[in-house]
């Protein structure tokens, strides 16, 4: 009977892989290679959702994403998890939530990116839900990693809205009334990142895209494009190149998110030639090197100044100095 709910609750929880097709997104097409990439990526994060959903403990989940996903697309199946977890949670009865469980245990190293994961739930749930939904990931400094999510997943499923109109909520009312502002740029740090997708992973496209924002915008939308360019990945050296050079106005963000996603990636053993490559380009540095940058400028969780920049953004900016003073060192 167990097995029974659990075949059940996935099949009502789990959408449909077809989804992340990019035919059936409408997202350009750069070439058989990029496309497989990119639908193999939203394939392994529904099958980490997957796995949540029909999961009896967080344990079950973790065991299954160790064993049944391949070591480069592990960080997605983890955020599907994130997501899928939240969800359950979300809308059990009173029984003990699984999301803190798997953030204390196989999730723990994976953190940003089930993080991230809930970010995609608050997408998907009402927003008198969001803050139940959002309990579990109660980090101070990471919780606006789920705003990163929540941005990707609207320009993702919402790409006309979200990318071709570039609409932005002005009263977005989370974590908490007054931020709006702050959090909007988080969102379109999620919003880049999915327009990493969106074209394909082709940088000329990505970057005239991107130009077509109001100006204020485009610094976060470049580095929500340089996690991706550097986690996700799917392109050659001179595409990366191509990429550093129409990015150069925005180079600091860039450098800073790609290190952030060498950091999740160096800080869980899933480190691939990609990685290694983008961070050289995109930040003069090794993954170990600017994942050390990552570390050593996290502020503490406590130090928010009232009327000042929240500690994440304070994080961003310090990694970016640390970036640049790395790059000095070494030449």
């Amino acid at each position: 009977m167990a097995a029974t709910w659990a075949a059940l609750r996935r099949r009502i929880l789990t959408p449909s892989a077809s989804q992340t097709r990019l035919d059936k997104r409408g997202f350009h097409e750069k070439n058989a290679e990029a496309r497989e990439r990119l639908e193999t990526v939203g394939e392994m994060f529904m099958r980490g959702y997957a796995f949540a959903a029909e999961a009896r403990t967080a344990d079950d989940a973790t065991a299954r994403l160790e064993t049944d996903v391949p070591s480069d697309y592990r960080g997605f199946a983890y955020e599907g998890a994130g997501m899928g977890f939240a969800i359950r949670d979300t809308l059990r009865s009173a029984r003990s939530p699984l999301l803190p469980s798997f953030l204390e245990g196989g999730g723990k190293p994976h953190k940003y990116m089930v993080y991230v994961g809930v970010g995609w739930a608050m997408a998907r749930l009402p927003r008198p839900l969001w803050r139940k939904a959002t309990a579990s990931a109660s980090d101070p400094l990471l919780r606006w990693l789920l705003l990163d999510g929540y941005g990707f997943h609207q320009a993702y499923f919402k790409t006309r809205r979200y990318v071709d109109e570039q609409y932005q909520d002005p009263n977005f009312p989370w974590p908490v009334p007054g931020l709006s502002a702050y959090a909007n740029r988080v969102i379109d740090q999620g919003i880049g990142r999915a327009m990493w997708f969106v074209c394909g992973t082709d940088p000329n496209l990505l970057a005239d895209r991107i130009a077509e924002f109001p100006q204020a915008r485009r610094a976060d939308l470049f580095s929500g494009s340089g996690l991706a360019a550097t986690y996700a990945g799917s392109v050659d050296r001179d595409e990366l190149l191509a990429y550093r050079d129409r990015a150069r106005p925005y180079l600091p963000q860039v450098a800073q998110a790609s290190a952030f996603a060498a950091a999740a990636r160096v800080q869980t053993g899933l480190v691939s030639p990609h990685t290694e490559m983008a961070t050289e380009i995109l930040c003069a540095a090794t993954p170990q090197d600017v994942e050390r940058v990552c570390m050593s400028s996290m502020p503490a969780p406590d130090s928010a100044v009232p009327g000042g920049e929240p500690p994440y953004e304070v994080w961003r900016q310090n990694i970016a100095a640390g970036l640049a003073a790395l790059q000095q060192t070494n030449t």
